[in-house]
């Protein structure tokens, strides 16, 4: 399949990149497509992802979709109606072909964890591990490096609260603190926002 359509802006091919690249980890990475000879899945998978974000971040109707990929309405039609099932994306791994539906169906997936962060914590966490470093937050750089990529998101309390077990921000607890925040909390960058507002709510910046 030959992709042909007109240049975006950035914010929008930064956007589709993000959800390109979470669709591919979704299916089990570049290191599978290519193990199972799947690389003509990534043209469906990426004209997907382009029009689930037109769709969704720019209210593009079906016929824009379709004009500015180069493709037929149907087409768009059918990745935009696709139902985002995760047992989709665990059918698809074992499958040989990818039908623009299925295709459409992952990409909603993609979609809807990067809109929640979920789509790089790993790289979120250590960013935010020596963005605190540098700027001299103590507290913050202790927490962070407590914690693993694979801790997020975190659904409650109890999931950090071992990890962070008698390490006082402010002369506070931390495992008091997590029970004050709301919950889930999707990414690392999150976690120390609600913490240091916390620590505002009790005069303690």
């Amino acid at each position: 399949m030959n992709i042909n359509f007109k240049l975006l802006d950035e914010d929008v091919e930064t956007l589709v990149l993000r959800v390109f690249l979470k669709s591919i980890d979704l299916l089990g990475g570049l290191q599978n497509f290519v193990e199972h000879r799947r690389i003509n899945w990534l043209p469906s998978l990426l004209l997907a992802c382009y029009s689930v974000v037109l769709k969704e971040e720019y209210m593009k109707t079906e016929q824009e979709i379709a004009q500015r990929l180069k493709i037929t309405p149907q087409t768009v039609k059918n990745i935009l109606r696709a139902d985002p099932s995760v047992e989709i994306v665990k059918t698809e791994k074992e499958g040989k072909d990818i039908s623009v539906h299925t295709a459409g169906s992952i990409a909603k997936i993609a979609y809807r964890l990067v809109k929640y962060g979920l789509d790089d914590v790993r790289i979120s966490l250590e960013f935010s591990k020596s963005t605190v470093k540098a700027l001299d937050i103590t507290w913050a750089y202790v927490i962070l490096k407590k914690l693993k990529w694979n801790d997020f998101p975190i659904a409650s309390p109890q999931d950090i609260k071992e990890r962070l077990k008698k390490i006082y921000i402010k002369g506070r607890l931390a495992e008091e603190i997590l029970e004050d925040l709301d919950y889930p909390i999707n990414t690392p960058v999150e976690l120390i926002k609600l913490i240091k507002e916390n620590l505002k709510m009790y005069g303690l910046e």
